[in-house]
């Protein structure tokens, strides 16, 4: 809860990771709020001061889930929105602002993506959605401690260098600090 808001204000592709992480937790957890706190939040804690603060930020997030109907797959909406207002700056940066330094980060990445794309059978979704998913994986990877090869290490490592420009220019965008017409 309070990772989720600090990533939120600070970095926002964190954000979305985090909360696909929090997304699984609970579906891991099969939506059971008190198992959710005794097996995973309680023994985080040094004491039990913040617990109803936490029963109510997951009691939310299962509401949110149940009532959006993503019990087994997908992302919570707030999520999604997210996911779009980072699409549309990914393609002002692009076509609008004409930001070189991200032209040329994202053509390099390009390549990665679109195969990334193909492999986890991610057609329909657009390359930022991609982007996210594949730096999801590498995450699950590393927590399973599965070894990563040099080559997939290279590909994320474009990616996550996309995402980071994204994330940096989304914090300046949110607070008023970006000229898309000084790029």
């Amino acid at each position: 809860m309070f990772i989720a808001r600090q990533k939120q204000q600070e970095n926002i592709a964190e954000y979305v990771l985090y909360m696909y992480q929090i997304e699984d937790l609970v579906r891991a957890y099969d939506f059971d709020l008190e198992a959710i706190i005794d097996g995973y939040v309680r023994p985080q804690l040094p004491d039990n001061s913040f617990i109803e603060q936490y029963k109510d930020w997951y009691r939310e997030i299962i509401s949110q889930m149940k009532s959006q109907r993503i019990e087994k797959l997908g992302h919570l909406h707030d999520l999604k929105d997210v996911l779009v207002e980072i699409s549309f700056l990914h393609n002002t940066l692009l076509n609008q602002a004409n930001d070189e330094k991200y032209r040329v980060l994202f053509e390099t990445g390009t390549p990665y993506i679109e195969e990334f794309k193909e492999r986890s059978n991610l057609k329909d979704k657009n390359q930022i959605e991609v982007l996210f998913h594949a730096l999801y994986m590498k995450l699950l990877l590393r927590m399973k401690g599965k070894e990563i090869s040099a080559e997939t290490e290279e590909a994320f490592d474009a990616m996550r260098i996309i995402l980071a420009y994204l994330a940096n220019s989304y914090r300046q965008m949110k607070s008023g600090d970006m000229n898309f017409l000084n790029n």
